[in-house]
């Protein structure tokens, strides 16, 4: 089993900052059929492979089919993250605005994934390296497998690995074909972020430059708004019609992170850019 890169984009399409899902942004990676053969698919799997929690107490450890009623709230990283001379990856925290707290990362993939998680919204919670997935092949043979995040949505919840396609071993398939198996199980979803959309990483580190509350006695995004409102402008038209163009770039990229402007994250943001005003892209 050989993993495959995806398919290249061959017509382009807009990706909307005010609208747009995490989908919209990564390439998810498919998960090769032959993987998911070689999985133990006998009567009963969802008792036979586990999955093990660690609490800041005593690890939990309970049955795939039992996954969604764990409290997956009160647990910790099933590994933690830790950093020495020498390694070959970058692990890390990274602050999410939509929590007000640190998140650990172990890659500057991940750290990017959950920048992504942070400017699209929508769920709950994100757990770092959430549980230890056991699991058993058609040939008898135990194998287990860490996630990278457990995103927790209002009614359900999304498992996330993060591997550029040009990473994934051979090794990797059965295990992202087991992880996947195990979140449908339990009415779940489950995705690998192989690769991003084009421009759309340049775009949120820009973006999330100006993330954070800001101070706006002055009024600027009162002037931003209003003359979006009356017709579409580029980023540097918009800002230089205001009283304070320098002043008013830094809030205009504000408003764009927090979805009160509207632009393509497929295409640059630079002073040619097209800003909407929302609800008319």
């Amino acid at each position: 089993m050989k993993p495959s890169a995806c398919a290249p984009e061959n017509e382009y399409r807009p990706v909307w900052s005010h609208s747009c899902s995490l989908r919209d942004l990564v390439a998810p990676y498919t998960i090769d059929p032959a993987a998911v053969e070689s999985l133990d698919a006998g009567p009963g799997w969802p008792r036979r492979w586990t999955a093990r929690w660690k609490t800041e107490k005593a690890d939990v450890i309970c049955p795939v089919q039992e996954l969604a009623s764990v409290p997956a709230v009160a647990s910790v990283p099933v590994r933690g993250f830790t950093w020495r001379a020498g390694q070959r990856h970058r692990p890390g925290l990274q602050y999410l605005l939509a929590t007000g707290r640190m998140h650990g990362f172990e890659s500057l993939a991940e750290r990017n994934l959950l920048l992504a998680l942070d400017f699209v919204g929508g769920w709950t919670e994100v757990l770092s390296q959430p549980f230890r997935l056991k699991f058993t092949t058609k040939d008898g043979r135990s194998q287990d497998h860490t996630p990278d995040f457990l995103v927790l949505l209002h009614e359900t919840a999304l498992l996330i690995d993060v591997r550029p396609t040009h990473l994934i071993k051979d090794k990797d398939l059965v295990k992202f074909a087991a992880t996947d198996r195990a979140a449908v199980a339990v009415g779940w979803r489950y995705l690998v972020a192989s690769g991003w959309r084009r421009q759309v990483l340049t775009g949120l580190d820009a973006l999330s430059a100006r993330r954070r509350p800001m101070s706006d006695r002055l009024g600027f995004q009162t002037e931003l708004l209003e003359a979006a409102r009356e017709r579409p402008r580029r980023f540097g038209e918009l800002v230089e019609e205001t009283s304070l163009p320098a002043v008013a770039r830094a809030h205009a990229v504000h408003l764009l992170w927090h979805g009160r402007l509207a632009m393509d994250l497929s295409l640059p943001l630079d002073d040619a850019a097209w800003i909407y005003p929302v609800g008319r892209p």
